[in-house]
């Protein structure tokens, strides 16, 4: 069953405001984007199924959504998997400690009963996790406003509703703004223009290409002009030599049999330090080792009654300790 069917009853509440705050980032609204082309591409369906996780950070009413993460689900798609969303939660945790788990996304028209299914499987990680979801049919409201949702986007919070003395889970949709950073208003510009051509992507690999043939040209244009000094049909011209030597003077010297000598000597020095530095520490911990078996092993030699001493000298008992009154 697909995350965009409809068929299903509505668990949206149209009564009560929850007065939550919700900003949305690009950097979401690009991931989630993205997610469901390619599962589009790799499903060959115009409407597959599509959850992830939201990131963010809350401060009593407010709520962030800074990014996402894709969640993989066990057979039949019912079930979350749990130990990659905790593994994948616990990766971005390292990396950025203030992000925490917030709630989670997906792809539908509206909520159903079966988003109320799969939101009993994320209360575990937040007591009210929101849910995101992107409504690819949703008609576009053309406004100069940034903030203004004209975005294929709504946030949902989960909630009790009473009816006909019966509690039901339902959801009731909060309103958000985009907040955009000045760093990822260059990285929303720099993605917007890849052009009509192709995606930006494409279009930086033809920037690069582009620059890698106008140099390659270029060289060849040097490589003409040696050829024809050496064979006597081009004017020598000294300040282009020089300029010719400078260059090939500052290129890598990896193919050099004296650089490739003398790159291999200091390498075996640095890791000839290394490995001494290694064995230093090794014997100091062997030394440590040494020391406390000796402490432990005094310990074992002293008597209830006073220390003992095993050897020769006078006044020894049977066993060659020191009599003891």
């Amino acid at each position: 069953m697909s995350a965009m069917d409809t068929d299903e009853p509505s668990v949206v509440s149209t009564s009560g405001s929850t007065g939550l705050s919700v900003s949305l980032h690009p950097l979401p609204i690009l991931n989630i984007s993205e997610h469901l082309v390619r599962r589009k591409l790799q499903t060959n369906s115009a409407s597959p199924f599509v959850l992830g996780a939201l990131l963010g950070t809350q401060n009593g009413r407010e709520v962030e959504i800074v990014n996402t993460f894709e969640l993989a689900v066990e057979e039949g798609g019912e079930m979350v998997d749990h130990g990659f969303l905790v593994s994948r939660r616990d990766q971005y945790k390292q990396v950025f400690p203030s992000l925490e788990f917030i709630g989670w996304y997906t792809v539908a028209q509206r909520p159903t009963a079966r988003h109320i299914a799969l939101h009993e499987q994320f209360t575990g990680y937040c007591s009210t996790p929101l849910l995101l979801t992107l409504q690819p049919a949703m008609s576009l409201v053309a406004s100069s406003d940034v903030n203004a949702q004209n975005l294929p986007f709504k946030a949902y919070e989960p909630t009790i509703e009473l009816r006909d003395r019966k509690s039901r889970s339902v959801y009731i949709e909060v309103p958000y703004s985009v907040e955009t950073g000045e760093a990822e208003r260059i990285a929303v510009d720099w993605t917007a223009r890849g052009g009509g051509s192709g995606t930006s992507l494409e279009s930086h690999l033809q920037t690069q290409r582009a620059a890698v043939k106008m140099l390659h040209d270029r060289i060849l244009v040097l490589v003409k002009y040696v050829t024809d000094l050496i064979a006597g049909q081009a004017q020598k011209d000294h300040a282009t030599l020089r300029a010719l030597s400078a260059l090939v003077a500052s290129l890598p010297a990896t193919e050099n049999a004296a650089f490739r000598e003398e790159f291999e000597t200091e390498y075996e020095d640095v890791q000839l330090t290394a490995f001494l530095s290694s064995l230093t520490k090794s014997a100091n911990i062997l030394n440590d080792l040494v020391d406390k078996h000796l402490v432990v092993t005094s310990g074992n030699e002293r008597g209830p009654g006073g220390p003992r001493r095993r050897g020769m000298g006078m006044g020894m008992g049977r066993h060659g300790d020191w009599d003891r009154h």
